[in-house]
């Protein structure tokens, strides 16, 4: 599903080229789920969001379902990363302005979803995440562990064929996070395949493969 290929990322600042990743060569199959793991500034989130379509890389080749993705053009990877990939981001990023209904609803309308089967798809997340009540309520009226629940929901509505997690527990308590960690290994066993980014060891378990990073290799 994923193919990466000689994937580097460097910052240039005048001759300097800080580096980020370097030379990572790595496949992910679909179906599995793929825990990445290292310490801090290793370049875990930066090579999450270089899978997800929203960073792109300084240099090598990345194929997704045999697609170049480093070919592609902007309008391409946002095409692909709205109908293809659920994000689970360590900030949540709900759009402010958006109640948790909207912001919720905002993947299917991407997708062209009718109506009537969109209003039908956040009714039964809404219940599955038992956030019914905070329907109205914006994201600043949310404690950060219900603004990550409703951000697990929104990456998992739109039922896409990968999702990416960087650090998904990072603000939930200790009973949440194992219950959003069940939530992503059922969605893997219905075949979803599933990145996550992970300081927890028992989080990374969920996994049936852990990659480790340092100083942007791969180990």
């Amino acid at each position: 599903m994923i193919r990466l290929q000689g994937i580097e990322k460097y910052y240039k600042n005048k001759f300097v080229k800080t580096y980020v990743l370097r030379n990572i060569n790595l496949e992910i199959k679909e179906g599995e789920f793929v825990s990445i793991m290292g310490p801090s500034g290793a370049g875990k989130s930066t090579l999450l969001y270089i899978i997800g379509m929203l960073d792109t890389a300084s240099g090598g080749e990345y194929y997704f379902q045999d697609q170049p993705v480093h070919k592609f053009t902007e309008r391409q990877l946002s095409e692909m990363h709205k109908t293809q990939i659920g994000f689970v981001f360590q900030q949540y990023h709900l759009i402010d302005e958006l109640t948790v209904y909207e912001n919720l609803e905002t993947p299917l309308l991407y997708q062209k979803v009718k109506a009537a089967e969109r209003k039908g798809r956040v009714a039964e997340i809404l219940d599955r995440f038992n956030i019914v009540a905070k329907k109205d309520l914006f994201p600043n009226q949310l404690s950060g562990g219900q603004q990550q629940l409703v951000a697990v929901a929104r990456a998992i509505i739109a039922q896409p064929k990968l999702i990416l997690a960087d650090e998904p527990t990072g603000n939930l308590h200790s009973d949440q996070g194992k219950e959003i960690m069940e939530l992503l290994k059922k969605l893997n066993d219905q075949g979803t395949t599933i990145v996550q980014v992970t300081h927890s060891g028992s989080n990374a378990c969920y996994g049936n493969r852990i990659i480790k990073l340092s100083d942007g290799w791969l180990e």
